[in-house]
């Protein structure tokens, strides 16, 4: 940005509009995500539903299996057909299947329709933060994203209390599904109307163009290519091919499986291991959503300021001391002390959301620019989210020959390999133009 920039108050308002409606509609996904991981400690009490452990197991197989495939596919989507079909697809589409798995009574509908959310889910992440790219120009982006990826944090915060709070509140489990399905359908008529894909859609030139800043293009070999058409094959195979997408799309798929693992199971093991009741396991697993935004902004700061955009060391760091804690948890969680549950897991929370924020959030837009970032994010996050089928599904498998401390060691070597990974690229910066802007 050169000195005769002037801000422009109509584009500026449309800019935080944006910001505003995609860092909500990835709030709201959460809503419905985060309905069953609740529903299960109401349905594993529910006489007229026959479901094991083992079964809600497969279930949550069956939504991460969807959730990775569709990342793949609704990332090359996002950058062919846009941000706003994408995500509206997927807004309705999940909004449908959580009605219907609140009127399920047996495991095979219960299957389906959670395989129906996986896809529904994973029209998000990747087209939104293209959106943001779109927005958002790279000599603001550290920050910008930053804040927005407060969004999955926040998300995970609020909504398995909501749904705990509903199924309670109603005296039925099945209250889980139906009132977070309702709250994201409000969500969904509010993205209609708000959000646009890029500032031509409403009349503004490019971002670049508005900031005075070169085009970012998109490289093989560490040599820029004749620029591609955005979302044609060859944008997405120069995405593919990148070196660093790729060792961030391995490591992601070590390190996902533990938010997962406790997304999917940590209200059910309060339950077993305190005794509490769908709010009150709830609301303990909370704490370790609860370090999410200070933990993403944390990260992004110090990532800046002290290791001066390197997102490796901080990420490594992070990472060593989350699989010492997760080694060490179940052994002093038995001691059936909240506080002290409670308080691990915000630990847990604060060393795993700040580098998950940095390895996934941050290199779609340095590595697949604006032409790619739907491509890139889905790649990272698709591998990811093949690594969190492992982390959804191992506690249902494996928890009782294991034991829930076999659970959280495999959890700890998981997340040390994602952080040995990553080592030889300590001082890795991302790679924008040939003049370095």
């Amino acid at each position: 940005m050169d000195d005769t920039f002037v801000k422009n108050p109509k584009y500026e308002f449309w800019r935080w509009r944006i910001f505003g409606i995609t860092w909500l509609s990835y709030v709201g996904f959460y809503l419905t995500r985060s309905s069953f991981s609740v529903a299960k400690i109401g349905i594993g009490r529910d006489p007229n539903i026959q479901m094991s452990p083992e079964q809600m197991g497969m279930i949550d197989g069956l939504y991460l299996t969807a959730y990775a495939i569709g990342q793949f596919v609704w990332g090359m989507l996002g950058d062919k057909k846009g941000t706003r079909l994408v995500v509206m697809i997927g807004l309705f589409s999940s909004v449908l299947a959580g009605f219907a798995m609140g009127v399920s009574s047996i495991v095979l509908a219960f299957g389906v329709f959670s395989f129906i959310q996986g896809l529904s889910q994973s029209t998000g992440w990747a087209p939104l933060a293209k959106n943001i790219s779109n927005w958002f120009s790279l000599h603001e982006r550290g920050v910008v994203m930053g804040w927005w990826s407060t969004n999955y944090a926040i998300g995970s915060l609020i909504a398995a209390p909501f749904a705990g709070y509903m199924a309670d509140r109603f005296l039925n489990w099945r209250f889980a599904f139906f009132m977070p399905a309702l709250a994201l359908s409000v969500v969904a008529i509010l993205f209609i109307f708000l959000q646009r894909n890029r500032p031509k859609d409403v009349g503004f030139p490019t971002i670049e163009e508005y900031h005075h800043e070169p085009v970012s293009t998109l490289y093989v070999d560490g040599k820029p290519e004749d620029e591609p058409e955005e979302g044609s094959w060859k944008a997405i195979l120069i995405v593919a091919k990148n070196p660093m997408v790729i060792l961030l799309a391995v490591v992601y798929f070590f390190l996902k499986p533990t938010r997962y693992a406790i997304l999917f199971w940590g209200p059910l093991y309060i339950n077993e291991t305190l005794n509490t009741g769908m709010t009150e396991s709830a609301l303990i697993s909370v704490s370790f959503f609860l370090a999410g935004p200070l933990s993403v902004l944390v990260a992004g700061y110090t990532s800046d300021k002290l290791f001066k955009s390197r997102r490796m060391p901080y990420s490594i760091i992070a990472l060593f001391l989350l699989a010492i804690v997760l080694f060490f948890f179940n052994d002093i969680a038995v001691m059936h002390n909240k506080a002290v549950i409670a308080g691990l897991l915000f630990i847990i929370g604060f060393l795993l959301y700040g580098p998950d924020s940095l390895v996934s959030a941050t290199a779609a837009l340095d590595f697949g620019t604006s032409k790619g970032a739907s491509t890139a994010s889905g790649l990272i996050n698709g591998l990811g989210s093949i690594g969190a089928i492992v982390g959804g599904t191992i506690p249902g498998f494996f928890k009782e020959s294991w034991g829930w401390g076999g659970v959280f060691t495999f959890l700890s070597v998981s997340v040390l390999i994602a952080s040995v990974i990553m080592m030889p690229k300590w001082n890795a910066l991302p790679i924008t133009n040939k003049n370095g802007k």
